[in-house]
Order: C-alpha cells, then sequence, then structure tokens
C-alpha cells in the first residue's frame, strides 16, 4: 500500500533551488553555533568512565527499530539502525559530571561517510528523506525521554514540526536535532551515566546516577499532528529530485555468516541455509590455500571475505605457545576479538540477520555491531559461564591439579556472552549437553560420523582401554585413575600427561600411536568438558565400545554408555559391565 493520498497530488514538489537555499541558511546557523559554542564554552566532551556503573537506574527508554512501514523503506529503517550503531558507540559509558552540560553534537559529532553512517530516514519538510546520518532523532527523543523521566534541567530542545505514527513525538517527547544548531542539551545536579546499546529490536537508553528530587521548570511542547508523511522511497512522486527508484530497494536485506575453524556440520548446515544474496566472512580461503581447519564452501554467495593477516598473525603466534595453559587461552581470546573486528567492518548495513560462530560472539555484542539485526549462534563450546562453573566444580574435587584452575575468562566478556546468547534468536549446536541449556532455541543437529576403514582388532592378551585425550584434570583423569584401581589391563593415553609425570604411576600406561584404535577394546573419556568428541565418534564408527560423560556431547550418538562426570564409582561399574562383556564375545568366537 503506498503513503500517497489524493491530496498529494495538489502538493507543491520541493526543487533543487529551494534545496540549496535551505543548505545555505543551514550554513550560516552552523557557523553562529560554532562561534558561539567556542565563545560560551557550555557544551563539552565528556569521556567514557566506570566509576557511576554501580549506581542506581533512575531513567530509562525504550523505543522500537522497526515500526509498520512500506516495503520500499526497509533501506532507510536499515539505514537508521546503522546510524544508530555508529552514533551510540559515542554514548554508551559517558559519565557527567554535576552541573556539566549534555550536548548530543558535542558528544556524537558529525555524521559523515568516513565514519560509518549511511543513508537514513530524516523528516525534512513534511518528507521522509533519505540523507546520510538520517535516523537520528530516535536517539535523541530517546535521550530527551530519559532526561525528563530523570527529572534533568531541559538546557536546550527542539519539538518536530510533525509526528510520525509510533515515535515519542506523538507524546511530546521527543526533540529533533539536525547539525550543529539544532541541538539536545542538558544538565543534572547530580553525576549521571549513559548506557545505551540496540537489542535486536530496540533502542534502550538508560541513565543511573541520582535523581533530581525535583524537575526544572520545562515546558513539554506539543506537536502538529498529522494522519501521514510521504516517503521519498515509496510516494510515488517521480518528478521530485529526491525521489528513490522503488527497483534499488527490491528484497533488501540479506545474512551474513561469521565463521572460524571448519566445522563439517555448520558447513552442511550453512549450505543448506544461505541464499544467493549472502555473504560469507572467514579467517582464510582454506580450500584455495590447502588448509584444512578453514576448509568452509566458499561457492553460492554473493561475496565471500577473508581476514587473511590477522589470520596469519595468529597462526605464528599460535605455534610459539604450548598446546595446553593460560598463555595460549589469553592469546585465543586477544585473536578471537581481532577477528571478531575485522569481520565488523565488512559488514554493511544491509546485513539484517547474522550467523555467528561462538567464538566471536561476545566480541560483536561487546562492541554494539549485533545491535538492530537478529542472530543465530554456531554453538562450539559451552558458554563461558557454564564451562568456568563446571572447571570449579571440578577444581574442587581435585584441588592438586595443576591444569584446573590455571586460567578464567575476563568477567566483562563472559557476561557479554551470556547477555548475547540470551539475545540470540537460535542456538545451532552438534553437542547434545550444549543443546540442552538452550531447550527453548537449540536447534541440534547430528555428529558427521567419520569413514574408517574396515579393519581386523588386534587381539591382546589383556584388555586395552584407551583414554583419548591427554592427562588433564578437565578430561576426567582423575576420575579414570581412580575407577582402573586394582584392574589387571594396559591403559593407552592419547596426549602428554600434564598433570605430572608420576600421574600414572603403579598403572600399566603407554603413549598411543597412529593404530590406537586397531588395538583397542574400550575407549573411555569421563570429561568434565570435551567440546570436540572426534576420537570417541571414530570409535563408535568402528563398533569400538565407548564409555563418556554426557559432557562429551554425543548422547544421541548409538552404541554410547553415558556416566555422569566426576562419578567414579559409576565409572568403574561401567567399565566392569563392558569389559565382561567383551570377554564373553570372545570366549564365544572361541568355542
Amino acid at each position: 500500500m503506498s503513503l500517497t493520498h489524493s491530496s498529494d497530488t495538489d502538493r507543491k514538489l520541493p526543487t533543487v533551488r529551494e534545496a540549496a537555499v535551505f543548505r545555505f541558511k543551514s550554513l550560516a546557523f552552523q557557523s553562529k553555533r560554532a562561534v558561539s559554542d567556542v565563545l560560551g564554552r557550555e557544551a563539552k566532551r565528556f569521556a567514557k568512565r566506570s566509576e557511576l556503573v554501580g549506581m542506581p537506574l533512575i531513567a530509562e527508554s525504550k523505543s522500537a527499530l522497526w515500526t509498520e512501514i512500506e516495503p520500499e523503506e526497509r533501506f532507510l529503517v536499515a539505514g537508521k539502525i546503522q546510524n544508530l550503531r555508529v552514533a551510540i558507540a559515542a554514548l554508551d559509558g559517558l559519565e557527567v559530571p554535576a552541573g556539566e552540560v549534555f550536548s548530543f553534537w558535542k558528544q556524537v559529532g558529525r555524521t559523515t561517510k568516513f565514519k560509518g553512517y549511511v543513508e537514513g530516514r530524516e523528516l525534512r519538510e513534511g518528507c521522509i528523506i533519505p540523507n546520510v546520518g538520517g535516523g537520528l532523532c530516535q536517539l535523541s527523543n530517546a535521550l530527551y525521554d530519559a532526561a525528563l523521566k530523570a527529572n534533568f534541567e531541559i538546557v536546550e530542545r527542539h519539538a518536530h514540526t510533525q509526528t510520525i505514527a509510533g515515535s515519542l513525538a506523538e507524546q511530546g517527547r521527543d526533540a529533533t536535532v539536525f547539525w550543529n544548531y539544532v541541538d539536545l542539551r542538558f544538565r543534572s545536579q547530580h553525576s549521571f551515566r549513559i548506557e545505551a546499546k540496540l537489542t535486536s529490536d530496540h533502542l534502550l537508553i538508560n541513565f543511573r546516577g541520582t535523581k533530581q528530587e525535583r524537575p526544572k521548570f520545562h515546558q513539554i511542547g506539543r506537536n502538529i499532528k498529522v494522519d501521514h508523511v510521504n516517503s521519498c522511497a515509496s510516494c510515488g512522486m517521480d518528478d521530485c529530485f529526491r525521489s528513490v527508484k522503488p527497483e534499488k530497494n527490491i528484497d533488501f536485506g540479506k545474512t551474513a555468516f561469521l565463521v572460524d575453524e571448519f566445522s563439517s556440520e555448520f558447513d552442511c548446515y550453512i549450505q543448506a541455509n544461505r541464499t544467493g544474496k549472502d555473504a560469507l566472512l572467514i579467517p582464510l580461503d582454506g580450500n584455495r590455500f590447502k588448509k584444512a581447519n578453514y576448509a568452509w564452501t566458499t561457492s553460492g554467495f554473493s561475496s565471500t571475505e577473508q581476514s587473511a593477516v590477522i589470520t596469519a598473525v595468529r597462526a605464528f603466534k599460535s605455534r610459539r605457545l604450548s598446546s595446553q595453559g593460560a598463555a595460549r587461552q589469553k592469546n585465543l581470546l586477544a585473536t578471537y576479538e581481532q577477528l571478531a573486528e575485522s569481520y565488523a567492518r565488512k559488514l554493511s548495513f544491509d546485513v539484517l540477520h547474522v550467523v555467528v560462530q561462538q567464538n566471536l560472539l561476545p566480541h560483536l555484542w561487546k562492541g554494539g555491531h549485533l545491535g538492530g539485526r537478529t542472530f543465530d549462534v554456531l554453538m562450539t563450546a559451552l558458554p563461558m559461564a557454564e564451562l568456568q562453573n563446571r572447571l570449579d566444580h571440578a577444581f574442587e574435587l581435585h584441588g592438586e591439579s595443576k591444569t584446573l584452575g590455571d586460567f578464567r575468562a575476563d568477567p566483562k566478556l563472559v557476561g557479554a556472552e551470556t547477555e548475547a546468547l540470551k539475545n540470540a534468536r537460535r542456538i545451532i549446536a552438534t553437542h547434545s549437553a550444549i543443546a540442552m541449556l538452550f531447550p527453548e532455541k537449540a536447534e541440534l543437529l547430528s555428529w558427521k560420523m567419520p569413514e574408517v576403514k574396515h579393519f581386523d582388532r588386534i587381539k591382546n592378551d589383556k584388555p586395552r582401554i584407551v583414554f583419548p585425550a591427554s592427562t588433564v584434570g578437565r578430561k576426567g583423569c582423575y576420575e579414570l585413575r581412580e575407577a582402573l584401581r586394582g584392574l589387571d589391563l594396559t591403559l593407552v593415553t592419547m596426549g602428554p600427561n600434564i598433570e605430572g609425570a608420576e600421574f600414572w604411576e603403579g598403572f600399566d600406561a603407554t603413549r598411543g600411536g597412529d593404530d590406537w584404535l586397531e588395538s583397542a577394546d574400550l575407549v573411555v573419556l569421563p570429561a568434565f568438558v570435551e567440546h570436540k568428541p572426534y576420537r570417541l565418534l571414530r570409535a563408535t564408527a568402528a563398533n569400538v565400545p565407548v564409555i563418556a560423560s554426557s559432557a562429551c556431547g554425543i548422547e544421541k550418538v548409538a552404541g554410547v554408555i553415558t556416566v555422569d562426570a566426576g562419578d567414579a564409582f559409576a565409572l568403574r561399574q561401567a567399565i566392569e559391565s563392558v569389559l565382561e562383556n567383551e570377554m564373553q564375545v570372545r570366549e564365544s568366537v572361541v568355542v
């Protein structure tokens, strides 16, 4: 349905000459305001700080990003959201001292393409027109609304001359802005903090500090109510020089897939859900450079972007670190942030939905790059909060461990991931234990079972149990050691002994080689944390018995016996049961 009404046919169209006159007048007013700001020094720029983080919430304002619009206007609303994304980065965390004047333009600055601003919706002379930086009035409206709720003194405010349905202008709680002479300014008797963010659907503004007891008198102006406004994207007035061609906005909007380390399950998922207009962002084209860990399928996208330099630097740093430990974990988090920021710079404003791999999620959320977009998460690990809870629990059981207490992530990063996961539209996972944490929005994918060539299993003199991991506490090595005491068998470990050279003292223990599966009678992994159970999957594909904790995420796989992490007694019973069954099978074959 078009916004054009019968009365519009008699409406005088704006001209280029009138636009030029408006521009000339604007320059005069802008110059005058610039001079008065320098001479008066009333408004200042304030720094982001954290001194008032714990102060009470004294005002909040919430407004919808996507209102009821014509399809042809989606690109303008998306442009508005991109502009809000850029502008709130200058406001979130700002702390204004007592008695100082907050100025919208002093903090946000001029809106230019160089800063990342794009064409958005701007209401001018009864029309919604495309303009770089358009849409920031939604932010100034919200700030004004919050300032009124906090009883702040309104130093400068200008009302819109017309009202858009669904905006704060309908309540007279709006504040239009136009660089730099139409400004919003207010102050408080007490210091206050501004917190600004975008969810997928709303702009949220919070003020923290001390609420003024009595508001400074301020007349809330009422706006001129109109039934509709014309939009350059949908009014149909092709003779107007501002008119936007409808074909520009047909099928507007796309999805961007942001990935890191290759997963065959996620690769299949992406190929099944992408469209030809979507974008793929990868660290490196693994197929071209023969890198299996980045071997994502790149065909079928409108564009594929790489971050080759960051990937090369990450590989160099990784080679200089040990395979385990706190230093490696810190380096990984730092490189995840660098890759996430690299991807964020490549996200165009027409990306309305994002599918993002989990390790990039908290950094993108913290940077505000997912605001105003819906997003799904490809889960590759437990959420950091849950992961650290499990490590803490394991450390309580085994305080002597050299690894269980060696690293914990920054609480701010953990909090960012937790908040982002709450706001995610869907959680995509192959790991059953991870999916169970999100029962209402998880989509559980099937593990892609590895192809295992047929082989004749080696007959051992005594049972041979494989522990398919390094000897570290989070993999359940303490529980396995307790469960195996007194049993006459050989233990094969598949990684370095990080808990100490004497850890398996008294056991018939050896390091496994390439033939570990052929010689295995049983594979056991009672881990507290296991995100990549590929050796367990290989064992089940080869019909070798597997005992694993539920934390390994393969409960749905046939042939797996599941025990609880930390339960050495239940683990012992399961091992004895499997070995007894295996012995009976062998005896029946011999007979």
